[in-house]
This record gives C-alpha cells, structure tokens and sequence, in this order.
C-alpha cells in the first residue's frame, strides 16, 4: 500500500484523574506530518494546561505501523492476540522511532492500559541501544500518564533515572512511591534507592533508607546488602561496607567483585588485593578489576604479573594491560602486547586503539601508527571523537603534521581536547601563525578553550617571537576566558619573553607567579641566558636549579655551555668538579628512528647494533663532508677532561649523529628521516644536522624533548632559540 499524503489517525482515552493530586492534567502525543515515503515517525509531546486526562496520539499511517496492524488484521480479535502481536514487535524494536511508532500501535489497539505491555514497554525503551536522554523525557510523560502503576512500574521509572546519571530523581521518585502514595516497595526499589543515595554522595537520605531497611526486614536480602556495600563505600566508609560483607549469610560473587571494585576505586590497593587473594571464587570481572587497579597506580609489574595469571583474557583485560604500558610510557612493550592480542585473536576496540596510538606516538613510530590507523578503517572500529583525537595527536609527535591536518579536517564531531591537540601539533611543529589561525577557528565554531588549549596558545607565540600576542592571550584567559592561568602557563610566558631576549621582564614575570616556579621555568630562563649570553641571570637560575633537580646533568651542561661561550674557562673547570663531587653522571643521550616499522634506538657510542659497522662507516663520510663545508666540532660543549681530539670522537657518536647515519643507508634517497630523541639536542648535533640536511638534500625531523626541529636546506625551524 502505498501512501503519498500524509494521514491521520486520532486516539481519544479519558485516562482519569492525577495520582498526585486531585487535580488532573491533560498529556498530549502529537506525531509529525511527514510524507509516507520518508518511512518515519517521531511523537512529541506537551504537557497541557490542569484538565480530565486526555491522550492524544496523532500516527502518521506509515509503513511500519501498517504493518502492525496488517498483521493483527484487525482490534477486533481477541486481546491476548493482539498482546502476544506487540510482544512479539516489542521485542525486535531496536530504534527509536521504531519504538514510537509501537507505542502509537499500543494505543490505537487499547493496550495502553495492560500495566504488563506497558512496562514490558518502557524497560525495551531503556534497554534500547538507541535511547539515551532523548527518551527519557518521553517515557517519564508516559509514566505520569498511567493511573495506578504498580510496584514494577515503579522500579523501572527510579531505575532508568539510575541509568540516565540522575540518581537525585531515582529518590525523589522513591520517597513519592513510598510516602506520598503508600505504594509498597520490594527489595528491587530498596537496593536502586539505595545505589542512587551512593552515586549522588546522599549521606542523609542514604542512612534514612538504611533505617527502613532495617524496619522493613530486608537487611538479609542480597540484592539489598550489596547494594549498601556500594553505598558506603561511596560514602568513604570502606570500614563499613566491609562489614556489610563479612555479615553477609552467603554473599555472592557481585558482592565480592563490588567491594573490590570499590576499594580500587578509592584507591586501597592492598585491602583490593588482600579481598582478592581471600575471595571463594573469581570470575573474569574480579581479575580484570585487579589488573585495571595496579595499572591505574602505576604498578605496571603487578598488573602484568596477574594478567600472566589470568588463563581466561577478554578485551577489558588486554585493554587494561596495553593502556598500563601505554600510560607508564613503556610503549615497546604496549605495542607488542597489542601485537599478542591480534594473535590471541581478541578483536580490539576504540579504547584499545587509543592506547595503542598513544605508544606509537610516544616512540615516534610513524609506520607503526599508519599501520594502526589502516587497521583501524579496515575492522570498522568506529572513530568517535576520542580516538580521532588520539589519530590528530599521534601524527603531530611523529613528525608528520599534514597528516594530523588530514586527520583533523574529516572529522566531523570535534571537542576542546580535539582542538587542543591540532592547536599544539602545529605550535611544536614551528607553525606559529597556523596554530593561532586554529584557535580563532575554535573560537568560531563555540568551542570553549581551556588550559591545554592555553598552553598550545602561548607555545605558538612563543616559537614565533609574537609577544605583544602572547601578552594578550595570557591576560584573556581569566578576563575573557575564564580560565585561571596556571604553572606551565607561566613558564610559556618566560618562554616568550626570552627568546625576545627580555631576560629582566622574563625574571619579574617568575618573581611575581602566585606560586613557587618550578625546574621547567628556570630550566627556560636558563636556556634564554645561553642563547643571549647572560652569565649573571644564568648563575641565579641555576643555583635555584640545583635546589629543585641537584642530579640533573643537563642544568650542569647549559651552565657549562654559557661559561664557555663567554670564555670562562675556570668557571667551566669549576662546573665539571661540581659534577663529580656530586658524582653527577651525565644521561646517555638516547635516539631512536623508524625503518620498515621496526624501532631502532642508539645511545652515544653504541656498537651494538648488527649494522655498526656499515653505520660507523657512513659517520665517518659525514663527518669529511661536514668538515668540507666548514663545521667545526663545538668541543666546549663536552665536559669530559679529554683533549680536543678525543672531544671530537665523543661528539661525533652522539646518538642522533648515528641514527641519521643508519637512516641515510637504510632509507629512500630524498624521503624525510625521522629521528625522536630523550634529551636536548646539543649545539653541535644541531650545527652538523643542519649542515647535513643540506649536503644530503634530505628532510631531517628531530623530536627532542622541548620541540620539533625541521631541518631543510641547511636551516632549522627553531630558528637556533630551543
């Protein structure tokens, strides 16, 4: 049947008056005049003026409601027929309007008033995949328009409140079922009451509902003794939920997987642990709750050590371990359990991949992180905005911004953190002006920044040497914003106004923080010293350094660095003998690159690699054609006591200098190299990396632990200020 103008049909049932109060009100469906062939429904609604009950239900004859009713032939076959119809409909409903149009059947066919369709009716709503807080305000009008629900009724309505994350409606319904109308309450309504007094902190309504409990005589029901336990232990008092427990006649396992789960929660991870090791019977849940509390208090080797254990694995369990290395940065090790997974044929989903992105991005493993995005399309995993945003994040610290903009441009759904990411990406990559470009677009679009966003913000001025900008986006952020700036805003600040060489506002800007600099702003006012030479600035940053970092060789080193640039030989002397009095030992400075997405990292004269030979050989080309073109080893920047000589060899074998070599054989003539490395690059590495982008005609990406530095044609993007 086909039906090319919208059509009509209205169902009139005086319903009677109100439970609340004498007087009644009127409740109006109304369904939207659409035509046949875009084959939807959708029922909206108002609540009218104080009148008898009147239940209006406007259906657009459509497909699927002619269908129902072609099915049931007509209302006048029995009832139980008709009932047995829309429970067999009720239960293949899965959408929304599916689920509207039903309702509009229900009504035409008078099975509005079966307490027992109905209810079966709004647990499909809250059970529906599709319904959300859309729903919520429907099924509620539904609710008020039943005259004498029952208990059941009652559950389900305090119960998808509970759902929906409004616990305070869960009671406020629970206190009018009991005291308002007498409606006699079950052990289902005690223990939802008693879970919503516990996710909404309710201390009072809480010990109120206890008390009725206990008048009640369903103090022994399990259902409600399990609930308590999670109350309490929201509450804080874990003291008490443990005795709820040890009191328990037979306490299941919920009841023990609930007191885990709440003492990982607030943290006891011995008292988790002590419940775990006593429990009478684990299932996956109680496993995957240990492993999930260890990880999230950085005991990765515990958490692994019981993910060993666990014969039986699901995607919680692998999830948690690989975002436990992620987190901790041990992100080899993430990755190559991400690698079991897919052996142990446990399909990934987004959380996984966001974890998995996060290792890639943290190593710099570009192949790696291409491979995970294409495995990602490929399974159908859907790209929500979080694990868009992991894809916008991981190409920025891999080097490859255009990709990050590719990314970026086809989501369709973008939060602050989203923003925030792409905001940051192109500050780190040198792309100032893009990055503030970016924000104004965000601004644009309504999207609130916030203190991540600030932080990009400033990084851009900074990189770019905009700092009238930089002044301004820090004033705005409480003036205009609302946003508080904080500690690492600061230090941007002190960031700007070095590079500009305003060493002296830099120092009143750190003198007048309302809270204590930390290492990072006078590692940056020290940084700004040796870039403009500043010899008496610098001897008070560092002497604030040793203070907050006393084993931190590289505040010794930039301080080195600055004596030396001002010929300052004694104090350079001075330097080293500080070091070795405190038996400071210099970090090895450690790089890595990827090739045939497999991740190869050197330290300073490393000579374990199978290739050493062939990589040792090319350092030493690079080295003649460095020298041929007029480099000169910065020897002074080697605080060892050796001779110039032996200063040289130290510094060809830096551990960027042998990850470059390694990329110049083992990469495509002309293709980018990629090098992400632990620690700051040094003067001479950079010296010889720009030479060397040159002589080779080869993009050089160096990643150290303050930027990115683009090295193309003999210049970097720092501008030499890093």
């Amino acid at each position: 049947m086909k039906i090319h103008q919208p059509m009509h049909c209205i169902v009139e049932y005086h319903c009677g008056q109100s439970r609340l109060s004498p007087t009644p009100y009127s409740l109006k469906f109304q369904a939207f005049e659409l035509n046949a062939p875009q084959r939807s429904t959708r029922l909206f609604w108002s609540c009218l003026g104080y009148s008898n009950w009147i239940l209006k239900c406007r259906c657009v004859a459509m497909r699927f409601s002619t269908m129902l009713l072609s099915t049931c032939n007509s209302c006048s076959r029995p009832a139980k027929t008709v009932e047995q119809k829309a429970m067999s409909f009720l239960q293949h409903c899965n959408k929304l309007h599916h689920l509207y149009q039903l309702h509009a059947f229900i009504i035409k066919t008078s099975l509005d008033c079966n307490k027992f369709i109905i209810a079966k009716f709004l647990r499909r709503f809250f059970s529906s995949s599709s319904t959300s807080s859309e729903a919520l305000p429907y099924t509620r009008l539904l609710f008020d328009s039943i005259p004498y629900p029952d208990t059941f009724i009652w559950n389900t309505m305090i119960r998808a409140y509970l759902d929906a994350h409004n616990p305070r409606e869960s009671i406020s319904l629970f206190f009018q079922m009991q005291l308002q109308l007498r409606i006699p309450v079950d052990s289902f309504s005690l223990s939802l009451v008693v879970q919503a007094c516990g996710r909404s902190h309710d201390t009072w309504n809480g010990f109120r509902v206890h008390t009725q409990i206990l008048k009640l005589g369903f103090s022994s029901d399990l259902f409600v003794q399990t609930a308590l336990i999670e109350m309490y232990s929201k509450f804080g008092d874990m003291v008490i939920a443990r005795k709820i427990l040890d009191e328990m006649n037979e306490p299941d396992l919920v009841s023990y997987n609930v007191l885990l789960s709440e003492y990982v929660k607030a943290g006891e991870i011995e008292l988790a642990r002590h419940l775990f090791d006593n429990m009478p019977n684990k299932d996956l849940v109680s496993w995957n709750t240990m492993i999930h509390g260890y990880a999230a208090h950085g005991s990765v080797a515990s958490a692994r050590k019981l993910f060993d254990a666990c014969i039986q694995r699901d995607l919680v369990s692998w999830s948690s371990m690989i975002s436990a290395y992620a987190k901790s940065r041990q992100s080899n090790e993430a990755l190559r359990l991400f690698h079991d997974m897919q052996l142990a044929k446990v399909m990934p989903d987004g959380i996984t991949m966001v974890s998995v992105l996060s290792a890639c991005g943290d190593i710099g493993a570009l192949g790696m992180g291409k491979m995970v995005h294409e495995y990602i399309e490929r399974s159908g995993i859907k790209i929500d905005v979080k694990l868009g945003t992991s894809l916008v994040d991981m190409y920025a610290k891999c080097g490859d911004i255009d990709n990050s903009l590719v990314v970026f441009s086809k989501m369709d759904v973008k939060d602050v953190l989203t923003w925030s990411s792409m905001i940051m990406g192109l500050a780190n990559h040198g792309l100032g002006e893009v990055a503030l470009d970016y924000f104004l677009k965000m601004t644009e679009e309504g999207i609130n920044p916030n203190d991540i966003t600030f932080v990009g913000v400033l990084t851009a001025c900074s990189h770019v040497g905009l700092i009238s900008k930089g002044w301004a986006f820090f004033t705005s952020m409480n003036d205009v914003y609302g946003v508080t700036p904080k500690l690492e805003h600061y230090g941007c600040m002190v960031d700007i106004l070095g590079r500009a060489g305003h060493l002296q506002d830099a120092r009143e800007l750190i003198k007048s923080m309302p809270f204590a600099p930390d290492a990072i702003v006078w590692r940056t006012l020290l940084s700004a010293c040796r870039v403009h030479k500043n010899v008496e600035l610098a001897e008070e940053a560092i002497l604030n350094l040793m203070e907050l970092e006393p084993d931190d060789d590289g505040n010794y080193v930039l301080l080195s660095n600055i004596y030396a640039q001002a010929k300052m030989w004694s104090n350079v002397v001075n330097v080293r003998r500080m070091m070795r009095s405190r038996s400071i030992i210099k970090v090895p400075g450690s790089s890595s690159i990827e090739v045939d997405n497999t991740v190869h990292e050197f330290i300073a004269g490393d000579k374990s690699h199978p290739k050493s030979k062939e990589i040792y050989e090319m350092l030493a080309e690079m080295h003649d054609r460095l020298v041929h073109v007029g480099y000169k080893p910065l020897t002074s920047t080697v605080l060892q006591d050796l001779n110039d000589q032996a200063k040289e060899e130290v510094l060809s074998h830096h551990s960027e200098k042998l990850a470059i070599a390694f990329g110049l054989l083992n990469t495509v003539p002309g293709s980018p190299i990629r090098i992400v490395k632990n620690l700051r690059v040094c003067e001479d590495c950079h010296l010889a990396i720009k030479l060397a982008s040159a002589i080779y005609d080869r993009k050089i990406i160096v990643r150290d632990r303050n930027r990115f530095h683009h090295f193309v044609e003999g210049s970097c993007s720092c501008g030499d200020f890093w």
